[in-house]
């Protein structure tokens, strides 16, 4: 079983991000371990070197597990080197665009939630006239 990295040449990016993703989400499973090890008592042994020697067989381990699904499953790359070339044929939005929209998204959200209030203190003042709820 060699070691070499199948059809290294493609999906660079998307493994790449892949990799960083799964590195990050492997980093912050090894710091809630250090803490959750870190009040557990282990005799004559210091908490610290059980700290550091989880992190470090947690971090081997996943480290092959991830070099395994990102740079040697077959499945596992074919399916990201698709990814990659359907992420090339997308039509992306102009900045122009992305400003546009957002601007009107967040004075949609203005506008209901004012239409929200006004209707609030219509239906509330309503059903107070009418001896439905008491005034404050």
């Amino acid at each position: 079983m060699s070691a070499s990295i199948y059809k290294s040449g493609q999906g660079y990016w998307v493994r790449m991000m892949s990799a960083i993703g799964f590195f990050l989400l492997v980093l912050m499973g090894i710091v809630w371990l250090s803490e959750q090890l870190a009040v557990i008592k282990f005799g004559e042994i210091e908490t610290v070197y059980v700290q550091g020697a989880a992190a470090i067989i947690v971090g081997v381990t996943f480290a092959l597990i991830g070099f395994w699904l990102i740079g040697r499953k077959q499945k596992f790359v074919d399916f990201m080197i698709a990814t990659e070339g359907e992420m090339r044929k997308v039509n992306w939005s102009t900045k122009r665009e992305i400003i546009g929209s957002t601007i009107l998204v967040i004075l949609l959200t203005f506008f209901i939630a004012i239409f929200c209030q006004i209707a609030d203190l219509l239906f509330s003042w309503f059903f107070q006239s009418i001896d439905v709820l008491q005034s404050v």
